[in-house]
């Protein structure tokens, strides 16, 4: 929930609030949605992703997500991961109509700060300053993890299955025999409920849960095994050609970030 408006004598009326988390164990937020705010995660240290109707999204620390208010959406943060939670009400102003990563250039991060710290400002400076902070978002194209969900019985339960354990080899026959399904019907099903091949769609949700472990600093040994790749030289490959950036380049940015942020 957004943050209690402190005592003001001219009653100020907060239609921002950011909370805070830091968190040492892994969380999960179980499927909610907000049907009068629109919600803005930002300000990411760690491994920080969202599932929504729109697939997963993988928040660097450089930008922030936008989820718009009537989004069902489950957030997931690694052990170690902090962030901010930015409640924005519907009436405040235009913004993404769609789940989308945003810029967060120093201004925003400035003004949400503002907006948060003593001596709070009165209404009508705070009413220029929402406006202001939601005009200057804008959604942003980057190289980050897309991963729809298919809605079948039978192919989410294999998508679910991968996302637990991306590991996992079987084939789309193996998985057809698994779920009681022809290889070419999941195969099938898989594009046209995704708009990806099931081995794009395997290969894109281990780069969704190795994303995860290299922001919790797992080694790249460690996260080309957990990933299903046979060597960590196959998974640097694959990882770039899906990121635009190695995984130790990845790291680098990562903890430029956090030292920026600290």
């Amino acid at each position: 929930m957004p943050p209690t408006a402190p005592d003001t004598d001219d009653d100020v009326v907060w239609r921002i609030g950011t909370n805070s988390f830091a968190l040492s164990d892994r969380v999960e937020w179980e499927p909610h949605v907000h049907e009068d705010r629109h919600e803005l995660l930002w300000g990411t240290r760690g491994a920080l992703t969202a599932e929504t109707d729109h697939g997963f999204f993988a928040i660097p620390g450089t930008l922030g997500l936008w989820i718009p208010a009537g989004v069902t959406h489950r957030v997931t943060a690694a052990a170690g991961t902090a962030f901010r939670c930015t409640f924005i009400d519907t009436d405040v102003a235009s913004a993404p109509a769609t789940t989308t990563a945003v810029a967060m250039p120093d201004v925003i991060r400035l003004l949400l700060d503002r907006l948060e710290t003593p001596p709070y400002l009165a209404t009508t400076p705070r009413t220029h300053a929402e406006e202001l902070v939601v005009s200057l978002l804008e959604p942003v194209e980057v190289s980050t993890i897309d991963l729809p969900l298919p809605h079948d019985t039978r192919t989410r339960l294999i998508a679910e299955a991968l996302l637990a354990d991306p590991a996992d080899d079987r084939s789309i026959e193996d998985w057809g025999r698994h779920v009681g399904a022809s290889a070419r019907n999941l195969s099938r099903l898989f594009v046209a409920e995704t708009g990806l091949s099931f081995s794009t769609w395997r290969t894109r949700a281990r780069m969704r849960r190795a994303i995860e472990w290299l922001a919790a600093d797992h080694t790249v040994s460690f996260v080309s095994r957990r990933s299903g790749y046979a060597t960590p030289s196959a998974f640097v490959q694959a990882f770039r050609r899906e990121l635009g950036r190695t995984p130790g380049e990845f790291a680098s940015a990562r903890a430029a970030t956090e030292r920026k942020s600290a």
